[in-house]
């Protein structure tokens, strides 16, 4: 009789989630997502081509292009704009550089009130941390293996 009773109960609260869980238009959002990252990426490239116009060379050129994305994402965030952009774009807000910028400024923002030091020195890589960690240590692996490939001659590149 009790099974019978926890079986109902779970039948009626899956019923409720589905009721209350917000349905999802997959093709909407990717299509979302595609032309908000676009538009990060169109912003980006006419940045990079109007340093290079104004004779700039390429590599100066995009670590301008970098830098100005960066800022304005996190001033985006500053100014509570990001987490709208990416409320409507999803992953294309959150996979390009911008992306980035915002997880680390969010984090700073909010612990802002708990002090420098236990606020946003603690909080400020809650986000990035994990991306920065294993970034450094899956580069830190390859380097090591283009090192024993390269010392064992079957590396020519």
């Amino acid at each position: 009789m009790e099974s019978l009773h926890s079986e109902d109960k779970k039948k009626e609260y899956e019923q409720f989630v589905n009721q209350v869980t917000p349905k999802q238009n997959l093709p909407l959002n990717m299509l979302k997502a595609f032309i908000v990252g676009g538009l990060i990426c169109v912003l980006g490239q006419f940045i990079l081509n109007t340093a290079m116009n104004n004779g700039v060379t390429k590599d100066d050129a995009g670590a301008w292009c970098s830098l100005i994305l960066v800022f304005l994402s996190a001033l985006f965030t500053g100014l509570n704009l990001y987490q709208r952009l990416v409320t409507f774009g999803g992953a294309g807000a959150l996979v390009p550089i911008t992306g980035f910028a915002n997880s680390v400024a969010a984090p700073a923002i909010e612990y802002k009130k708990e002090g420098q030091v236990f606020g946003v020195g603690a909080k400020i890589f809650t986000i990035a941390g994990p991306v920065i960690l294993y970034g450094v240590f899956v580069s830190w692996l390859l380097g090591i293996a283009y090192y024993v490939l390269k010392l064992a001659g079957l590396y020519w590149g």
